[in-house]
């Protein structure tokens, strides 16, 4: 019969491997898996001392598309990523994360029927 410390530890551990299992599943680990840890900008060459510093990027800027295969990451160093996003800023004048938050344009044109009043105005 296990003794009470035998079970808070077998306890211990199978929540320890749940853990590690549910982050292995994750979008980061996939692609670290998937792909050599080098930043497909820049070249730089990554360690397990700085894999920190390694980030996903979603090709798309869709973090929701998540494909199996990874065709919609690339692994980039922390400093390609922030200049990948400033790009797209730049060129669209939206943040890729705000994207997809942005509020419909106006349909209605509140100056129609302006020449129309100020003629009535006038006579």
């Amino acid at each position: 019969m296990p003794t009470p410390d035998q079970t808070r530890l077998d306890r211990i551990v199978a929540e320890a491997r749940r853990s590690a299992e549910q982050r292995n599943n994750g979008y980061r680990e996939r692609a670290l898996k998937l792909y050599p840890w080098i930043c497909g900008r820049c070249a730089r060459e990554f360690t397990r001392a700085n894999l920190r510093e390694l980030t996903v990027h979603h090709r798309n800027h869709n973090h929701d598309d998540n494909p199996p295969d990874g065709s919609n990451w690339e692994l980039l160093c922390v400093y390609c990523h922030d200049n990948e996003h400033a790009r797209q800023l730049d060129h669209t004048g939206v943040s890729a994360r705000s994207a997809e938050d942005v509020p419909a344009a106006a349909t209605s044109n509140p100056f129609a029927d302006l020449k129309a009043r100020l003629q009535k105005a006038r006579s």
